[in-house]
């Protein structure tokens, strides 16, 4: 947890839950990560909030590319991803892949999908792998990044 930008757990949780709260209805959220949370225990894991930490952990992405305009061009220069970014994008990624599915409750799908990303596997983490390949794709424009 060396690279989560907030000290506290439950902020990160609520985080999240902010993360994935629809047209502010902050209880059902709520409910949502509850049920998640229990959904890991049923799925054999002995501490879901561990899994759900290393699942961020494995999901944050350490670097990408941003545009820069340089002489009427614009280039895909890799840079730094600031701690807070990281966070927004792993559970943007994570939500987003569990929203994708259709069929069941959200909550066993965002389980699923928070149990693959801290196996190494799944959507959220191929997409963090499709980042850092864009990244090294384009470092020879790494110089552009200070201009």
């Amino acid at each position: 947890m060396s690279s989560i930008p907030d000290k506290n757990p439950e902020d990160m949780v609520a985080k999240f839950t902010n993360y994935v709260m629809l047209d502010g209805k902050k209880s059902l959220a709520k409910q949502i990560m509850q049920e998640t949370f229990k959904e890991i225990e049923a799925k054999g894991q002995k501490n879901p909030k561990g899994i759900f930490f290393k699942a961020l952990e494995n999901i944050m992405p350490r670097i990408e590319v941003r545009p820069k305009r340089v002489w009427g061009s614009i280039f895909q220069v890799p840079s730094e991803v600031k701690p807070t970014r990281q966070l927004f994008l792993a559970a943007k990624w994570i939500i987003a892949s569990a929203r994708s599915k259709k069929g069941a409750k959200f909550s066993k799908f965002l389980a699923s999908e928070l149990i693959e990303a801290a196996n190494e596997s799944g959507n959220a983490f191929k997409k963090k792998l499709d980042v850092y390949k864009m990244a090294e794709a384009n470092k020879a424009f790494a110089r552009f990044a200070n201009r």
